[in-house]
Parts: C-alpha cells; structure tokens; sequence
C-alpha cells in the first residue's frame, strides 16, 4: 500500500519578508486559501504556510537569515529579482487580473489575447515574485459580432 502524499508533485515554494502579509496578499487577490500554517519561535515570522489557489498548493515562508546558506533561498527583492514566474490559469483571466491588481500586483505584461490563442500577462507582487495569468481568449458575442460584420460592410459600400 503507497502513502498518499500531502502534496502535489511539484508545489512552488516562495521565501518573502513578511510572511502574514504575503498569505494576506495572496488571498485577496487570488482567493487563496490557507490550510496550514507554522509561525517561528520568535512568534513573527512565517515558519511554514501552505495556500490553495484554485485547486493548486503553493508553500512560502518567511527569510531566515540566521540560518545561512542552509536557508536555501531569498526573497526577489534581495536576490536580483524574480527566477520563477507562478502561473495561474483560470477561466476568467480579467476577473482575476483585476482582483490582484486591486490587492496591490504590479503589471509587467498587460493582460492582452495572445498570438498563441490565449489570453495571458504577467504581474509582479509586493514582495517580488513574479506571476502570470492566463484563460481563454475573449469572444465577443454573437450580436457584437453582427454589429461589427455590419460596420465593415457598410464602409465596403461607401468606399
């Protein structure tokens, strides 16, 4: 018999300085949800959280610099910038897009439909880890399409 493991295969795993504001920031504007969380002995910093994001885990803790190299990790904005993007895909990229930049996210790419046949862009968060949102292209309704058809043949006719 396997154990279940308690996580997905691969979990991104984010370091950040402010541990409680980054799970405060990530529930805002991605409707994360937490279902652990693991505070230092010094009863400030983040030991360990886990967060669900629309069925995914992504883990974080606090920077501690105490423990050196063992550490393994530092936050972007002490590392030079971000060397992962966290890529959310939802069905409805707008809604989430807008949310997060609502929350505070920073846009690095706009939200546009893409070449590739998706609708994508990314954002930077207040603690300097980089995320992408992607969905299905938008498309128009079937009246503003008509709309749009009639437009163009109207100005066939007068040019």
């Amino acid at each position: 018999m396997v154990a279940k493991m308690p996580f997905p295969p691969i979990s991104p795993y984010l370091t950040v300085r402010g541990g409680l504001e980054a799970i405060a920031f990530y529930k805002k504007a991605f409707g994360a949800v937490r279902t652990m969380l693991m505070m230092a002995e010094d009863k400030k910093r983040v030991m360990h959280a886990t967060l669900v994001i629309g069925g995914g885990t992504l883990m974080l803790s606090d920077a501690f610099d105490e423990y050196g190299e063992m550490s393994g990790t530092k936050p972007p904005t002490e590392a030079g910038g971000a060397s992962v993007t966290v890529h959310v895909e939802v069905p409805d990229a707008d809604k989430v897009w807008n949310k997060a930049v609502k929350a505070g996210a920073t846009v690095v790419m706009p939200l546009a439909d893409q070449f590739w046949g998706a609708r994508y862009g990314k954002l930077a968060d207040p603690f300097g880890h980089s995320w992408s949102i992607g969905g299905p292209v938008k498309t128009k309704p079937a009246a503003a399409k008509k709309k749009v058809a009639k437009k163009k043949a109207a100005k066939k006719k007068k040019g």
